[in-house]
């Protein structure tokens, strides 16, 4: 039998990898059952529903809305701008351009407190225009996310931003916009129905 040629290529080669039969060394195994054992019982004993130490008070329930916020609580409209509405109209407040409205110097802001209250509260889609440019988009209702005086102060936050200064905006204000609009079950169809309410 004629014994196999090698190639230059073949040469080069290194050995194919070989698993080694030392164990796992002791103290890494010890280690890690430890750890799987404190994270099992640091699971255990967090609940879901514990009141957390740290934050700001609120309970799971008054997170999702479901329990009314106590008289005179004072609401940040900042947080409340930026976990609902930063994402789309900005951090500067300026929108993006030719998607998503600019809040700065916008005469929705800026104009009748009861006209923006609507908006907010019950959403719109089609084309809107804004400082002079159209934008043909959809903005969620956000009535049955917030309560009046989170509407308010963050209505109050965008109304004293990025160089608006119009009058804040009460928590009765969009109190009574929700009573009168509660029959509305779809959103404002851009400026055909909002332009009469400026």
């Amino acid at each position: 039998m004629k014994p196999a040629t090698i190639h230059p290529q073949q040469a080069r080669e290194n050995p194919e990898p070989q698993e080694g039969s030392n164990p796992m060394p002791w103290f890494v195994i010890v280690l890690t059952a430890l750890l799987m054992a404190f994270g099992v019982l640091y699971i255990a004993r967090s609940g879901i529903v514990n009141e957390p130490p740290l934050g700001d008070g609120r309970s799971t329930a008054e997170l999702h809305g479901a329990v009314p916020m106590a008289a005179g609580a004072a609401v940040d409209g900042a947080a409340v701008f930026a976990s609902r509405c930063v994402a789309c109209h900005q951090s500067s407040g300026g929108g993006l351009p030719g998607v998503f409205p600019p809040l700065a110097g916008s005469e929705w802001v800026t104009g009748k407190e009861t006209t923006l209250a609507a908006l907010v509260l019950h959403g719109a889609s089609g084309p809107l225009t804004v400082k002079g440019s159209s934008f043909n988009g959809a903005m969620p209702a956000f009535a049955a996310q917030l309560q009046d005086a989170e509407l308010a102060a963050v209505l109050t936050y965008i109304r004293s931003h990025w160089g608006n200064a119009a009058a804040p905006v009460t928590a009765n204000i969009v109190a009574a916009v929700r009573k009168e609009t509660a029959a509305r079950t779809e959103p404002f169809r851009g400026d055909a129905e909002l332009m009469p309410l400026k």
